[in-house]
Formats: structure tokens, sequence, C-alpha cells
């Protein structure tokens, strides 16, 4: 007599087996492990059945990485090599702590100007040690490492080391936006790189009558005498009979208030045989700059000597010559005299807020001041 017996369809040990145990237990085993891969297919069945991603949606927000999962040696990378304050890759250059933690430069430089603006010294995110252009480094390591590391193309979404991103996407990339040649006569055109020649061989404006053209090129000329009128001024200027410069240093005070204000102050120089004295303010005395993601700095020219009749000047403040910010000239005009010795607050005609914060980061502010006297 067999020791297995078929009983409504089911495979069951016959009561005398010595291996009845055994094979209960293996069967039971084995069913569990069925329905577990029946669950598993299931799930996985729903999963590929679910809505597919739209490609048009924004990108999510990168994910952080469970503890114990290895990812991606660039998502691993990335939260090694990330600034401590923006958590963000550096762009450009990367500066580290004395204990090695890394800033971006932005940041660095918009840390030292907080603490410039709050009066208090500025520490690392991390681990709070002293930071300062003198105590702090830029760490070339990491932003080699940086450079390498892949990034996606804003346009065709592919993926290129960081250090050539920059590259392809302004010379090589197919689908980058471009302007049609014809914009100067009224085009507005824009669209990818591969679509420009069709569209330039159908564009209408070389075919535009000169009239239709006229009012294009009016708003043209306007833009163009504007530049060449600061031009011609300075210039003008230059054929002076008396003319003087000289480099200003900008150093930070503040007053006597109960809520302290900071603002700058030059020593006492001479230019044209005259002393003269330059003061400067953020955001215009603000009552707390350092809340503000806008910063500006204004100033003012204050004759200090005593004159006998009326001084016609012009004057203008450019960057030093070992200074990097970036200052568009302009041409201020005053009449100094005794009773009106000193100048209107004037806007420093600096291009963002990046480079407000450069000045402040800076110990002193080193510019070039030129003065121009108007002879009657």
């Amino acid at each position: 007599m067999s020791s297995l017996e078929e009983r409504d369809g089911g495979v069951v040990a016959a009561p005398g087996s010595s291996s009845a145990g055994m094979g209960v237990g293996a069967v039971g085993a084995a069913v569990e492990a069925v329905a577990g891969v029946a669950a598993m297919q299931e799930e996985v069945g729903i999963r590929r059945e679910g809505p597919e991603p739209d490609p048009d949606e924004p990108p999510k927000k990168r994910a952080r990485l469970p503890e114990g999962e290895s990812g991606k040696l660039e998502e691993r990378l990335y939260s090694v090599l990330c600034c401590t304050v923006c958590l963000d890759l550096p762009k450009a250059s990367v500066y580290q702590c004395t204990n090695g933690h890394l800033m971006c430069a932005g940041c660095f430089i918009h840390l030292l100007a907080d603490s410039r603006l709050k009066e208090e010294q500025a520490t690392c995110p991390n681990c709070r040690c002293e930071i300062s252009k003198n105590l702090c480094c830029r760490n070339l390591a990491v932003e080699k490492a940086v450079s390498e590391l892949p990034t996606e193309c804003t346009f065709c979404l592919k993926q290129f080391p960081r250090s050539s991103l920059e590259r392809h996407q302004k010379e090589e990339c197919q689908d980058r936006v471009t302007q049609c040649k014809y914009k100067r006569i009224g085009c507005p055109w824009q669209g990818p790189f591969h679509e420009l020649p069709a569209h330039e061989s159908e564009c209408s404006h070389p075919t535009k009558t000169g009239t239709e053209l006229m009012g294009i090129l009016g708003e043209m000329d306007q833009n163009h005498r504007r530049d060449m009128q600061l031009y011609n001024s300075i210039f003008s200027l230059l054929c002076y009979e008396k003319i003087g410069f000289t480099e200003v240093q900008f150093r930070p005070y503040r007053t006597d208030d109960f809520i302290t204000r900071l603002y700058y102050e030059t020593p006492r120089f001479t230019v044209l045989n005259q002393t003269w004295v330059l003061k400067a303010r953020v955001n215009d005395s603000e009552r707390n700059p350092n809340l503000s993601c806008k910063r500006t700095l204004s100033f003012q020219l204050i004759l200090k000597s005593k004159v006998n009749s009326a001084l016609e000047c012009s004057f203008l403040l450019l960057k030093g010559p070992y200074d990097d910010v970036r200052i568009k000239p302009v041409i201020h005009h005053h009449s100094f005299c005794n009773d009106a010795n000193e100048t209107d607050y004037v806007p420093l005609p600096i291009s963002d807020s990046v480079e407000c914060n450069k000045l402040l980061a800076a110990k002193n502010i080193n510019l070039r001041l030129f003065i121009f006297q108007v002879q009657k």
C-alpha cells in the first residue's frame, strides 16, 4: 500500500507514514511561498497599471535616501559636497571653515554681510566656529569634483558634466532657446535652435517696407543715444582744466541710536585743493537691512573746506583698481558753497544685491572718486 493517498485532488500523507509531519510542513511552506509570489505579482501589476508621470510636470525635490541604502554615487556625493547653507551644489568657488564645512561663494559672502549689518562675528552654520576671509580658504578639490558631477540640460534633458554644461547650453544644444536674426528689425520669434532655419526662411520681416521699419529703428536709436550721451559726457569732462581723482576707503561705523545702524565714512582727503569726505549708508538707513533680501548702497559727497564762491563740480565713483565689483558709472552734478556743502544721497550704481553683499562682506570698501571742476 502506498504511503500517499489522493483525496479531493490533494496530496496527503498516510497515517502510518513516518514522514507525515515533515510532508505537511513542506507543503505549508510551499503554499505560503506561492501565495507570496502571487501577491507580489499582483502588486507589481497594480503599480504598472497606475497613471504614467506627466512629462510636463515640474521635477520633484530630491528625496533623502534612507539610512542603509547606498543609492547612486552621484546622489551620495550630492549630500557630501553640497553647501551647508543652501544645501545645493556650489556653482563657482567653494569655501570651508576651519573644521572643513563647505559653503558656496554666494552663501559665504551673504553670511559675512549679515554679520557686518548685525555687528556680530560671522560663524559657520554647522559648528559655530568663527569665519572670515582670513580664517576660511577655498577647497579646490571639492570645486573640481563638483565640476565633474553630471547635471541635466534644461533644454534637451540630457546629462552632462557641470564643467561643460554652460558651453553645451550656449553653443551646442539643438533645443536651446534662440531668437530670429531679424530681431533687430522687430521679429518677436523665439524657439528651439533646430527650428531656426525653417523660421528664418519664412520670416516676413525682411520684406517689410522702410516706413514699417522706421518705428522699430526709432526705439533702437533712442537707446543708442542714451548710451552715447554718457560717453560724450565723460569725454567732455576729461577736457576740463581742473580734474582730480583719488582712491577712497569707506570704513564701517555705527550710529549712537538705541538701535545702532551701520554706515560708512571715508577719512578726509584732498582733491582740487579742497578737503572732502564721503559717507554711505545701507538701504537708505532702513531699520533692519539684514532682514531684507534686496540691498543697496547710497553715498553723498561733503565739502569740508570753506570756499569764497560757489564751486560747480561733477563727480562719479568707479570701482577701485583691485576690486571685482561691477559699477556702472553715473555722473552727478552739484554746486558747493558754505551753506550747501553736502550733496543728497545718491545710489551707488551697482548691478544687484549680490554685488552689494560683496562690498558689505569686505573689511573696507575701496573705490575711486573723480571730481571735475566746472569753469565759469
